[in-house]
């Protein structure tokens, strides 16, 4: 793996999977006339295809994380740094793409309300279900893996209370949206944490559930 390349394939895929998250948010929002179940839809369809793209073409460049959870429990040893510096710097470009597109202020702060026990556990669940599907995915259909991960967040930002960020690096970008896909910055810390809890658990479950397969010696 070429690590100036995929350190650029970290960032261009976290701007864009962050500029489709908070881009469609607010095209969402403006159409749906004041329907949030309608505006969560759009919302949700991008997501979830602009993952199967990226995933597609950027996994054997970079392992296509766009996430620190990824990063950190799945092994990119020396790369972890480069790699969380490219996908909060993506990410966070990526927002004010966003707001340079629709005409909104460049620089702004979530002010959406997303905290308590229950968001927490939403959080966690929904990192869990990411890494897992990661993982097992990755021994038992390594040619799924693009469309097992953009169906499990489509089906998280559905039935998890918190609409399944699943991510710390889009917690801190959508923190700087004020608009459909925001969060309030008061509220990410408690996001966070779940968000590695899950990745944490998970990691450890399926490696137990489904275990890498052993190299053969010579």
């Amino acid at each position: 793996m070429n690590d100036a390349r995929a350190v650029a394939a970290e960032f261009i895929g976290s701007l864009i999977l962050f500029a489709t998250v908070v881009g469609s948010g607010v095209m969402a929002q403006r159409l749906a006339g004041g329907n949030d179940a309608v505006a969560l839809i759009g919302n949700t369809a991008a997501t979830g295809a602009v993952l199967f793209v990226l995933i597609t073409l950027l996994g054997p460049i970079s392992g296509a994380h766009f996430n620190p959870a990824v990063t950190l429990l799945l092994g990119a040893r020396k790369r972890w740094l480069p790699f969380i510096a490219a996908q909060l710097l993506g990410g966070i470009i990526g927002v004010l793409i966003v707001h340079a597109m629709f005409d909104m202020p460049l620089i702004e702060h979530g002010t959406k309300i997303r905290t308590g026990i229950g968001q927490w556990i939403g959080e966690f669940v929904a990192t869990f279900g990411l890494l897992f599907t990661i993982v097992v995915g990755s021994r038992q259909r390594p040619d799924a893996v693009p469309a097992l991960v953009a169906l499990w967040i489509v089906a998280g930002y559905w039935f998890t209370s918190s609409t399944s960020f699943a991510n710390p690096a889009i917690t801190i970008a959508r923190a700087l949206t004020d608009s459909f896909a925001g969060i309030r910055p008061v509220d990410t810390p408690g996001f966070i944490l779940a968000q590695f809890a899950g990745a944490w658990v998970a990691v450890r479950f399926a490696n137990w559930l489904a275990p890498p397969t052993p190299i053969p010696s010579r």
